[in-house]
Parts: structure tokens; C-alpha cells; sequence
């Protein structure tokens, strides 16, 4: 050890603090016999310095170390060090904000992928989560074994995944293939950290709404298999290292004889939960708050009250009004969704501004003109390009506006910035980052039109993702190949297949890019 750096303190700043004056008689012992060293810190009255420079120069050391590399496979970061001292407050001594009180205590050091060098206690929840990955355990099991949902597992896996004690390998929901790599493309960009199950439970609805895409009567999956498919969900999930999340919806997801068990389930198994819903009243929330907060909570609105009561019923838009107020007043995230049409697109700003401050984010979905929607009449392109120019300027002074139709980059471009994600956050996310699964089996790469890529009782969610018609969705249309904004943009395949194309080989028919 340079004498040097240490008579200056630059190994041992906290140490040199804490000896005031007493620092030029201790400092030669800090390389010397740990006893004498000991002696000469009591005789000072700093019994907890041997501790304290033990962690100094621990840290130190790992400040001088190469940062870790990722791995394939979950392991433990390899710069991982155990130190067992008599004292504790030591990580709040070395800045200085606390003092030494006499109690043992571990604590862990490392290095993070960044080059940091991390210092924390070694909580329980700590010491479980690389003891799983160290002894290569099963998290399912060990939850059984100690009676807890495995959720509770998973999560602290995840936060030991976050602090780099633990590291994990990237996303394996990624893009794919040169058609999404015509520019250079950040790796967040490329690789989705969540995957949702948009979950139909049910095709009962208390509403008949004049847009609605699918009134077929489909019966539900056996509660069983509903149990099987979350933990399928959680395993495919963990497999392909991302968050996983269902979306409970229907028709309306509460008239379901099972939406309770299926969501006390989801949480359970460490699944973040959202609802697509109508309003229900508040004591079915506080059912729903008494097992786990949802991520959001999704209602539709179609336009200003005389509009949306024509399509979604009498007394609807004061309903929905009402329910913004009750979820705010619980604080459940409240998302307002509108679908566009020709008839309600100069509505959609007023109605923004009523919402402004009373819901947490509103947007809108074109209209896809399937089922009942194909009596409605879609905006013209050329007025939908000129809206989405006056959205984008009404994003700036109303904040509770959401970025939802991937052609908005169009505008971006257009004004020199930067684009945001589309309409998933990954541009189309049909058969990438979400799938949807219908009330009896069907998977379905995307709600909004006929899109099959399998069923849930005659194969798996691994092999149905996997299969060739889920990856023709996921490389969406050819006619956006070779397009610099591919990666978050793609237009819409529902809207595309609703007019009348082919949304694997043309590209979206509102795209405005070359006018």
C-alpha cells in the first residue's frame, strides 16, 4: 500500500475526517498490525476506525477494478465482495452524515455495469436473491417452500437485478432483421423491457357501442387454465428477461365470475396488472385496491357528451366523468382512450381540454373498420395529417395529452426532432411486445383486426410467439422496409387491413411521409 496516499488521506478520506488531529499518529498504522491499529484507534477514542478503513480501502479496490461483464445467463456480479463489520452507519460515515454505532452488520460492495462502485447493508431480501442465482434454485419452488407467492421472489431477483448485484442478460424481446435497422438505432429502442397480455376474459359487455369490432359470442376458458396461463405468462416472461403484464379487459372484464381470482392470481405471481374497463362502482375498486393497485385503469370516451352518447349510450360521458373523479380520489392512473373516426376528429382537442387536469393521460386509436366499426366512416388522410400537426402543437401546453399513433414521428420529422416509441413504444407492437387473448383461446397479434397466431389450449405462449405467423406480424409491412422511422413506426396493420390492403406488403395508407 503507497505510504503516500495514505499519510494524504487518498485512500482513507472518511478515516482522516474522523481522526482530526490525531490523523498524522494513526495514519502509518492503517498499513500495519490490525492490532496495533486497533490499540491506537480506542486509545483515540475511534473504535469503529479499523472497520471504517477496512471499507475505505475495499472500495478503493474495487474503484481500481475492470467493471463486470454481462452475462448469458443470470449470475452473480463477479466484483461482489462481503464485509462483516462491528459497526454500523459506516457507508453514511463516509459522506459524513451519520456516526458509528457499535452493532455488527454485512454489508455488500460492487462494481455496477457503469463503472460505479456500489455499497449497501445486506438485507435479507439481498442475500436471498444471490443465493438463488449463486446455488442456481428454482424461485417457484423456493416460494413454496417458504410459503410466499412467488411474486414476492421474482421481485427481489428484479430489484438485485437493478442494483447490478445480480446481472442479468438484455431483453430477449428485440427487433430483428434489417428492416428495423436502416439507422442506428438505440439498443431501448430495439429491445422491449415489458410484455402484455391483453387479456379479453369475457365477451359480455354491459355497453353495445356502434364501433365495437367484435360482438361474436365466444365462451370462457376454464378458471384452471385461466390459473395456467398467468404462470405460463410469469415463466415466459422471466425466461426472456422482461416485465411481464396482463391487461384484464372483455366486453367489460368485472362481469367475469373470474376476474377476481384472475387478478389476486396475476398478482400474485409478480404479474403488473391494468384494467380496460367501464365504470364500476367504487367499492368493486376497492376490492380490486385490496389485492394489488393496478398499473392504470383504461375507460373510453368518443367526443364531447352529445357524440359519445350516440355511440356508447345514453348518460355515458357524465358515467365516465364521474368514475375520472372516483379514480382519482382512490389513486388509480386513469387513461382516457377515444377511437377516431371522420365524424369525431375535430372533437378530440375540446374533449382534451376537459379532461386536462382530470385524467391522467388521454389518446386516441384510429379507427379500425372491422365488426360493427365498418359502418363508421374513417377521416380522410389528408385532414388527419393536418389534425396530427395541431396535436402536436396542443402537446406542448396540455400535458396530460398522450403520444399514441405512430404516424405522429411523421410530424416530428417534420419539425426537426427527435421521434418518440409509437404506438407500443417500439413502433406497431402486434406479436412484439404484446399479444391478445381472446375469452376462449384464440391469441390474436392484435385486438383491433383478425389477426391469429394461435390458441392458448392447443399450444403454448413460447411456441405461439415463436411461430411463423406471430413473426409475419412482428416484421409488419414491406412497404415500410428501408424507412429511416421503421423502428418506431410501421403505421398501423389494423387500419391498413380495415381499408381494404394488404398490411403485410403496403404500407399504412394515412402515411404522409413523401406528400
Amino acid at each position: 500500500m503507497e505510504q503516500r496516499s495514505i499519510k494524504n488521506g487518498g485512500l482513507f478520506p472518511a478515516c482522516r475526517r474522523a481522526c482530526g488531529a490525531a490523523w498524522d499518529r494513526i495514519a502509518p498504522l492503517l498499513a500495519g498490525d490490525a492490532a496495533e491499529l486497533a490499540r491506537a484507534a480506542g486509545e483515540a477514542g475511534l473504535p469503529f476506525l479499523p472497520d471504517l478503513a477496512r471499507l475505505e480501502l475495499a472500495r478503493a479496490e474495487l474503484a481500481a477494478a475492470p467493471p463486470p461483464e454481462r452475462a448469458e445467463a443470470v449470475a452473480l456480479n463477479s466484483t461482489l465482495r462481503l464485509l462483516e463489520v462491528s459497526w454500523r452507519n459506516l457507508p453514511a460515515l463516509l459522506a459524513g452524515e451519520a456516526r458509528a454505532v457499535a452493532g455488527k452488520e454485512q454489508l455488500l460492495l460492487w462494481k455496477d455495469l457503469g463503472g460505479e462502485v456500489r455499497l449497501a447493508p445486506a438485507r435479507e431480501d439481498r442475500l436471498l436473491a444471490l443465493k438463488i442465482a449463486a446455488e442456481g434454485l428454482d424461485p417457484e419452488q423456493v416460494a413454496a417452500a417458504g410459503g410466499v407467492p412467488v411474486g414476492g421472489i421474482d421481485a427481489a431477483l428484479d430489484r438485485a437485478a437493478a442494483e447490478a448485484l445480480l446481472l442479468a442478460p438484455r431483453s430477449r424481446i428485440r427487433r430483428q432483421g434489417e428492416t428495423f435497422h436502416s439507422r442506428p438505432w438505440p439498443e431501448e429502442q430495439l429491445a422491449a423491457d415489458t410484455f402484455t397480455l391483453q387479456w379479453h376474459v369475457t365477451q359480455e359487455c354491459d355497453l353495445h357501442c356502434r364501433h365495437c369490432y367484435d360482438r361474436s359470442q365466444r365462451g370462457a376458458l376454464p378458471l384452471s387454465r385461466g390459473m395456467e396461463i398467468l404462470r405460463e405468462l410469469r415463466r415466459f416472461c422471466r425466461e426472456r428477461f422482461v416485465t411481464g403484464q396482463v391487461s384484464f379487459t372483455g366486453g367489460n372484464p368485472f362481469l367475469s365470475p373470474d376476474f377476481d381470482a384472475l387478478y389476486r392470481a396475476a398478482a400474485e405471481l409478480g404479474l403488473a396488472a391494468a384494467i380496460l374497463g367501464n365504470p364500476v362502482p367504487r367499492e368493486r375498486l376497492e376490492r380490486v385496491l385490496a389485492v394489488a393497485r393496478p398499473v392504470y385503469f383504461q375507460v373510453s370516451l368518443e367526443g364531447l357528451a352529445e357524440h359519445n352518447d350516440l355511440i356508447r349510450g345514453r348518460g355515458n360521458f357524465a358515467r365516465v366523468f364521474a368514475f375520472l373523479d372516483q379514480l382519482a380520489e382512490l389513486g388509480i392512473f386513469s387513461v382516457v382512450m377515444l377511437t377516431l373516426t371522420r365524424d369525431n376528429l375535430r372533437q378530440v382537442l375540446p374533449l382534451a381540454e376537459l379532461l386536462r387536469g382530470r385524467a391522467g393521460r388521454f389518446a386516441f386509436n384510429r379507427l379500425a373498420p372491422f365488426g360493427e366499426g365498418a359502418d363508421l366512416a374513417p377521416a380522410e388522410r389528408d385532414e388527419f395529417a393536418a389534425f396530427l400537426r395541431e396535436y402536436r402543437g396542443e402537446l406542448e401546453r396540455n400535458p396530460d395529452l398522450g403520444r399514441k399513433d405512430s404516424l405522429l414521428n411523421l410530424v416530428h420529422r417534420e419539425r426537426g426532432e427527435e421521434p418518440f416509441g409509437g404506438c407500443t413504444g417500439y413502433g406497431c407492437g402486434a406479436a412484439f411486445n404484446f399479444v391478445t387473448l381472446l375469452a376462449d383461446g384464440e391469441v390474436h397479434a392484435c385486438r383491433k383486426f383478425p389477426s391469429p397466431i394461435g390458441n392458448l389450449l392447443t399450444g403454448s405462449l413460447a411456441e405461439i410467439y415463436d411461430s411463423a405467423p406471430a413473426r409475419r406480424y412482428r416484421a409488419g409491412s414491406a412497404g415500410c422496409a428501408g424507412c429511416d422511422l421503421r423502428a418506431v413506426c410501421g403505421g398501423c396493420l389494423a387500419v391498413t387491413a380495415g381499408l381494404g390492403r394488404d398490411p403485410f406488403t403496403e404500407k399504412d395508407p394515412y402515411c404522409f411521409l413523401d406528400t
